[in-house]
């Protein structure tokens, strides 16, 4: 019954629910939030468990899958009708405060909350002019995770570089046949794996970060395209046209067949979801391991694409913006919360909530070797977040768009990058 609560809820949108009679006299918030039905169950048990230590205040929910979510929260701050405490995505949070006034400064709440428990990094990314925005749930990079035995057994070593990672490729068709491939990854996938290699070779992501206009060269551009299209050409990754065959770009990559079976032997993808790309594979995730991130020689920035996984914030307008934080401190470090959200958000920011998770042994070893080698890129500052555009919907579809044609053979190098160039710099001149 919950699921086709949850179904329907997700088709319809915002979700306001009534967890239990409210006393008149009841410090009454409401959190938004997107997610599965795993994330709304938990997330349900975690507001009753706060109103019971908390009975003067209720906590009202809305809840929804991600589609809309985002149109639907501008909506209601250019309305003044936001929720008291909502989920945000990283990217959001300068577009919804771009001086730093858009959200209530958590920091007036300090002392609610044990801001101590996230790294000055992760604080770092939620503040706009000294003010604390917003807090991080979790921090996310995209890493390479291979299938080990699949490799072994057609003994073929994982790449350690992106030339042994071709090498590899031609390695594996000889040794499996023609339905092998190296690496696989939905469309997105693909787009961010070639964005690291030209990000490593020129030193410029596609988006600065600070200005927020194209900051790759045309020949950065057209170099891009051309890694993207030479995985597919030499059959070191999933062409766009055999995937969209198979179900659709965009299915994901524990749902094909040629994955389980161990003929697609990597992945390009974020660490918060590779337990659910080892869930299908005949050990259920035991024969993958983390790989090293390829990385050209003398390269000028490490190409690593992280970012939160999203974040907590408090309107400016909340009635009751310190119950608020409260509200945040209590999902983030409470031991009971923790134990029931699990890791409903992927691996928590909070170093008391990691501790606990690893404690009570909630988490798989791949998955503490992922998040090891993220801290350490992170305390070395070798994790440039992107530029908040580089996520907007827009910008999004358009680079989507190029590389599908890229990838079907429509448009060649040369007019992709002029594409990326000159109609990526309209775009964004108009957000």
């Amino acid at each position: 019954m919950k699921s086709l609560i949850f179904k329907a809820f997700g088709v319809v949108g915002a979700v306001a629910l009534a967890l239990g009679a409210t006393s008149p006299s009841a410090q009454e918030l409401r959190f938004s939030w997107w997610g599965g039905g795993e994330r709304h169950e938990a997330f349900l048990k975690a507001i009753k468990l706060f109103e019971a230590k908390n009975p003067e205040v209720k906590i009202r929910a809305e809840y929804t899958g991600f589609q809309g979510y985002q149109e639907r929260l501008t909506t209601q701050i250019a309305g003044k009708s936001e929720p008291d405490i909502m989920q945000v995505n990283w990217a959001w949070v300068s577009a919804f405060s771009k001086s730093g006034d858009g959200f209530y400064d958590l920091r007036k709440s300090a002392s609610v909350m044990k801001l101590n428990e996230f790294t000055d990094n992760d604080l770092a990314l939620g503040t706009i002019n000294g003010k604390l925005n917003a807090v991080p749930v979790g921090f996310a990079a995209r890493m390479f995770f291979w299938n080990k035995g699949a490799l072994d057994k057609a003994g073929v070593a994982m790449p350690k570089t992106w030339d042994e990672m071709f090498a590899a490729g031609k390695a594996l068709r000889a040794k499996v046949g023609p339905k092998a491939y190296l690496i696989d990854g939905e469309g997105y996938d693909m787009i961010l794996m070639s964005h690291a290699y030209v990000y490593q070779k020129y030193g410029t992501p596609y988006i600065d970060p600070k200005t927020g206009k194209i900051a790759m060269s045309a020949a950065a551009l057209k170099d891009w395209v051309t890694i993207y299209k030479r995985f597919q050409d030499e059959n070191v990754a999933t062409p766009l046209p055999l995937r969209a065959s198979l179900g659709g770009v965009e299915k994901p990559t524990e749902q094909q067949p040629d994955w389980v079976a161990g003929n697609w032997t990597g992945n390009y993808t974020w660490d918060s979801v590779i337990r659910l790309r080892g869930s299908t594979l005949p050990g259920k995730g035991s024969e993958l391991d983390v790989g090293d991130f390829l990385t050209l020689p003398n390269a000028k920035n490490s190409g690593v694409f992280g970012r939160p996984v999203h974040m907590y914030a408090v309107s400016k307008r909340s009635k009751h913006p310190e119950i608020g934080a409260k509200f945040i401190d209590f999902m983030m470090t409470d031991q009971e919360a923790i134990r029931i959200l699990d890791l409903s958000r992927g691996i928590p920011a909070t170093a008391i909530a990691f501790k606990q998770l690893l404690r009570e042994d909630r988490l798989r070893p791949l998955e503490v070797k992922a998040y090891a080698r993220i801290a350490t890129l992170n305390r070395n500052n070798a994790i440039t977040p992107p530029a908040a555009q580089f996520e907007h919907p827009r910008v999004q579809k358009f680079m989507r768009d190029v590389f599908e044609q890229v990838g079907y053979g429509k448009i060649n190098a040369d007019e992709a990058a002029k594409m990326l160039s000159e109609q990526g710099a309209t775009i964004l001149q108009r957000l």
